[in-house]
This record gives C-alpha cells, structure tokens and sequence, in this order.
C-alpha cells in the first residue's frame, strides 16, 4: 500500500489487459462478463448494495483493482462517503489490522473518483 496510489490509473491498466484476455480466451471473459452482470443486477438486494458488498470483499481480498472498480462503481450509482465509511468499518472489525490499510485505501478511492466535495 502506498499514499500515492492512483486508481483510475490502476483500473485503466487492468481494462488494457482485460482486452488482452478478450482477445486471447474470448469464451472465458464472455463467461466472466455474463456472471460479473448477473450477480451484480438489482434483485432482492439493490446494485449499490451489491457493490458495496463488492467492495468490502475486494478490502479484505487486498485487491486493488477490485477497490478501484468497486469504488468507481459506487460514486455512479450514487453511494455516499459516509456508506462507503461504514461498510469499511465492518471490514475493518471482520479482518482486522490488514483490512484497515485496504479499508483507508478503498477510502482514498471513492474519493479520487468522486472528485472535491463541498464543505
């Protein structure tokens, strides 16, 4: 983990190689993107939920792509700062002292995506 992380530069770096992959194992990433759509699709629980649950497994995954994804997914789908917080709360007390370093850092992306707030 580094204070100069920059997610939309890490997802962007990840989407260069995804393409790689479509090209390389098409059938593989179709399967990957059918599932990706079907378990994140509103249902019983709403699609910010689900990302929020996204997230918190991509915390305490420590998976940096996976912050940086979910995080810019929740800014779209309108999450507030203070969701976010709490559910990197529950991270944080479910995988302890590791979880809270992922934790600051999904933090730090959901506010990289969701740009300068008001005061």
């Amino acid at each position: 983990m580094t204070a100069d992380k920059d997610y939309a530069a890490i997802i962007a770096g990840i989407g260069a190689y995804t393409a790689e992959l479509r090209r390389a194992v098409p059938p593989v990433m179709q399967g990957f993107g059918t599932l990706a759509r079907a378990a994140t699709a509103g249902g019983a629980v709403d699609a910010k939920t689900k990302e929020l649950i996204a997230l918190a497994i991509g915390v305490t995954q420590r998976c940096d792509g996976c912050i940086g994804f979910h995080g810019k997914a929740l800014v779209e789908l309108g999450a507030t700062r203070s969701e976010v917080a709490e559910v990197l709360g529950l991270c944080v007390y479910m995988g302890g002292g590791p979880a809270l370093m992922y934790a600051a850092d999904a933090l730090r992306a959901y506010d990289q995506f969701a740009g300068p707030q008001p005061a």
